[in-house]
């Protein structure tokens, strides 16, 4: 699979399909691998390849990834956009889509933080988001899996750092998506399609927030993956969403 480097990280990454580029990242949390995506809860880079150009990516320095660089502790999130944006750059995409799962919900909210008019449209599929009954569920499973794992490859990392770097990820800001302020979301004009899902990690609460505060933001049916008539017409959903938002002058 190819990779792109810049300075001390390497990233890899995997494309299928043409057309209208759709960035895409599959769930596991710190642990977020293009591997991951036959147990997702459906495949994106299969489902959407004949509609749009599908680009995933191994996330830095997920277990049985292939991506590699610095522990960003000052700047995590910041860290995870500068490589999907790098990733971009790199293929010479400006204007793109993007849909997260899991983790990928904060992810979208960053890189339309970051660069609002390169992000046309962005779906959040079953978001991470602070819960307050399970307030550390996501640092949680950093600590007691990511984390240990991580410092059993790399020598060069304490997991006092991997502590410190978890609390700037979910406990600086522990609330709604981490990432970025309810008034963020309030004045975010890109359009939205959210799918909640409820557990400890992927807070049904923060998810509606999130639609509910964003003028652009629109919500499927919940529950959707349960029912096979709700789940396959919630993809169609998916995709028509993201047709509706392609530019005009969009080719193949």
């Amino acid at each position: 699979m190819p990779f792109y480097e810049r300075g001390d990280v390497r990233i890899r990454y995997e494309e299928v399909g043409s057309g209208f580029p759709l960035l895409v990242t599959p769930g596991g949390g710190l642990n977020s691998v293009l591997d991951g995506w036959p147990r997702q809860v459906f495949n994106a880079m299969e489902v959407f390849k004949d509609d749009f150009r599908c680009i995933t990516l191994d996330q830095r320095n997920a277990i049985g990834g292939g991506s590699t660089g610095p522990v960003q502790v000052e700047d995590p999130w910041g860290a995870f956009a500068d490589d999907q944006l790098g990733l971009m750059d790199h293929l010479g995409i400006q204007e793109f889509f993007f849909m997260g799962y899991c983790i990928g919900g904060p992810f979208a909210m960053k890189l339309i933080e970051r660069v609002p008019e390169r992000v046309l449209a962005a779906v959040l599929c079953q978001p991470v988001g602070h819960s307050p009954k399970t307030p550390d569920a996501m640092y949680n499973s950093g600590h007691d899996n990511w984390g240990p794992a991580l410092c059993s490859e790399r020598p060069d990392l304490t997991m006092e750092v991997v502590d410190q770097y978890l609390h700037n990820l979910y406990r600086i800001q522990p609330d709604f998506m981490y990432c970025v302020s309810r008034d963020f979301a309030r004045s975010c004009r890109t359009p939205m399609l959210v799918m909640p899902d409820d557990t400890p990690s992927h807070s049904y609460e923060a998810a509606m927030d999130l639609v509910e505060l964003a003028p652009n933001a629109q919500v499927t049916p919940y529950p959707w993956k349960e029912a096979p008539d709700i789940f396959a017409s919630t993809i169609e959903q998916v995709r028509s969403f993201l047709q509706a938002h392609e530019p005009v002058s969009a080719g193949g």
